[in-house]
């Protein structure tokens, strides 16, 4: 898998210290809350798992999963809802933990769906942000770090299902999904 990297964009250590730094910004706003947490889809689940070992207060976990690449490099715009929150979420603030975000459709059509239900607040935490890829205006409150317009896989982050396992971020070679 590693020879499939052409450059490593953050390593483990430092995705580690970005997360010790977030985790302790969201534990001092949430310190008296009981927010639900969201991560979104599989790609997050690396990066919500670590956030949330560090996150000081009470919380509930919760998960969706959601479609717009239908088995694709890009996205195709439009987002699909194939599983939905088992908790209420009205009253409640909601934290989306998302590992990367390009186009916004995904967190666009979440931020719609989750005020729409009467959340309290509804706020974005993402390990990663692409902004040159951006079509829908998304408000980030929590980031870890701008990539380049690039593939990016790694730390939860895929192509076709593979690299999500690898321990920091980097750069797929062209050669590999341009095949």
């Amino acid at each position: 898998m590693n020879n499939d990297i052409e450059k490593v964009l953050y390593t483990q250590e430092q995705i580690d210290q970005r997360i010790d730094e977030l985790a302790a910004t969201l534990s001092a706003k949430y310190h008296d809350e009981f927010p639900v947490i969201v991560p979104v889809m599989t790609g997050a689940m690396m990066f919500a798992s670590e956030l949330m070992k560090r996150l000081n207060f009470k919380l509930n976990i919760d998960y969706v999963d959601v479609s717009s690449y239908e088995d694709s490099s890009e996205s195709s715009g439009k987002v699909r809802l194939l599983r939905d929150l088992s908790h209420d979420v009205s009253g409640r603030p909601v934290l989306m933990i998302e590992d990367i975000i390009d186009t916004g459709h995904t967190l666009e059509f979440l931020n719609k769906l989750f005020a729409s239900r009467g959340a309290k607040s509804v706020e974005i935490c993402s390990l990663l942000d692409k902004p040159e890829r951006r079509e829908a205006p998304v408000k980030i409150d929590y980031l870890g770090f701008t990539v380049p317009n690039e593939f990016i896989v790694g730390y939860g982050l895929d192509y076709n299902g593979l690299y999500r396992n690898l321990p920091y971020v980097g750069v797929l070679k062209r050669s590999v999904y341009e095949k």
